[in-house]
């Protein structure tokens, strides 16, 4: 077994990134009398007059800078070793979290649900679709890029399901009725969370 260095080390705060943020949820609905997980949405719980916003989004501020420590510590670890294809989906994936991290928390919803404001129109047309954009082509370049390498073909696989959760959860919530929107928001929502949770290991896993 190669020696594991500080970045194998770092890149751990992806698994921790995920714990803390299924923290938030939890914490977040303790603290917002009637919040229902089934018809609302997860960001309801950090929207500006949600009474869980200041302590959800604080959770929400640690996952972020987690997340990003991660994938900082993954393009360190992959600048040399991987093809080029699959070190694009790893830039990009990491770019997308950093649009994520700084955006959601510059623009928050400002009520739960969408209240047309310029802040809801940033966080809905801006933030939310570059950061879907931006994790759907990173996830297939990563599933290209390291479904021919023994190495990195669970990575892949992990992508290609993150992938289809997330268009499961994207499209489902066109078709389901309301009640049910929150559930399938969360397929989307929390594919992503817990894929940088494995790129967490993969990175702990990994050698320069």
């Amino acid at each position: 077994m190669s020696r594991r260095t500080l970045t194998n080390w770092l890149s751990l705060s992806g698994v921790i990134a995920v714990m803390v943020y299924f923290l938030h949820v939890y914490i977040g609905q303790m603290n917002y009398p009637g919040y229902d997980w089934m018809r609302q949405a997860v960001s309801d719980l950090t929207a500006v007059d949600a009474p869980s916003y200041l302590i959800a989004s604080r959770y929400t501020s640690i996952y972020g800078s987690l997340s990003c420590l991660c994938c900082i510590m993954l393009c360190i670890l992959i600048q040399h070793t991987e093809t080029k294809t699959f070190r694009l989906g790893i830039y990009l994936y990491t770019i997308m979290n950093w649009i994520s991290y700084v955006g959601y928390t510059l623009y928050p919803l400002s009520s739960s649900g969408y209240s047309g404001t310029f802040q809801d129109v940033m966080h809905f047309y801006v933030v939310t679709i570059s950061v879907v954009l931006l994790s759907i082509a990173s996830m297939v370049l990563i599933f290209i890029g390291g479904i021919k390498n023994k190495r990195n073909r669970y990575i892949a696989i992990f992508a290609a399901i993150a992938l289809a959760c997330m268009f499961f959860g994207s499209v489902g919530v066109g078709f389901v009725p309301p009640g049910y929107f929150g559930l399938v928001e969360r397929f989307s929502v929390f594919s992503v969370v817990i894929f940088t949770g494995i790129l967490g290991i993969y990175g702990f896993s990994t050698s320069r």
